[in-house]
């Protein structure tokens, strides 16, 4: 199985879901692009995040210096993004893909996030709740679904909001998978709780 975890913009805890999803499935982890923070990058923080020794963590296909658009950051260094130079790394595990903020990030002056997305993956979608968050949530199932992605599900990252949550899944139909309440902290054993929580719903994609 290859989960491709998504956000409905930056920040909203997709390196926090896919440490989860990585733990629970035991799966292999790829982040294809990573701009900016490269000592203290998504992979490092996978990595210091599961407890499993079955995990294998994969090189970036880009590793770019700015945090930024990866268009831009990509245009600092003074390189271009090809998406042809983005080999998924083969795997007989599970393979977790990690995205770089929402769906419509440019990678290039023609491709975006989206375009990273597989026919032979599932996207997870992960949403914060925040003002707004609903529409931004709606917007990028709607994309999905306009371009015949499979969606596996959604991750709410937030203390419950049952309003927020109860019209995403009523309006989409996707399955829930799982929520990440407020923690005071994130390490092993917190991951490892939720990656327990959500191991047989994730089992069941």
């Amino acid at each position: 199985m290859k989960l491709f975890i998504t956000g409905i913009g930056t920040d909203v805890g997709k390196t926090i879901a896919s440490s989860i999803v990585v733990e629970s499935l035991e799966a292999d982890y790829w982040k294809p692009i990573q701009a900016g923070d490269l000592d203290h990058s998504d992979s490092h923080k996978i990595e210091s995040y599961i407890s499993n020794n079955k995990t294998v963590i994969n090189e970036n296909s880009y590793r770019l210096n700015t945090p930024a658009s990866p268009h831009l950051a990509a245009q600092i260094d003074g390189i271009s993004i090809d998406l042809n130079q983005i080999i998924e790394p083969s795997a007989k595990n599970h393979l977790v893909i990690e995205g770089a903020g929402g769906l419509f990030v440019p990678l290039n002056n023609i491709d975006c996030v989206i375009d990273l997305i597989k026919p032979d993956y599932k996207v997870i979608v992960v949403s914060r709740h925040y003002l707004g968050s609903i529409n931004h949530t709606l917007l990028t199932i709607e994309a999905l679904q306009n371009r015949k992605i499979n969606i596996a599900g959604i991750i709410f990252n937030g203390n419950e909001n049952k309003a927020t949550e109860e019209i995403i899944l009523l309006k989409t139909g996707i399955k829930f998978i799982g929520r990440i309440n407020e923690e005071p902290y994130f390490d092993k054993n917190v991951i490892l709780e939720y990656a327990d929580m959500f191991r047989e719903n994730l089992a069941s994609l």
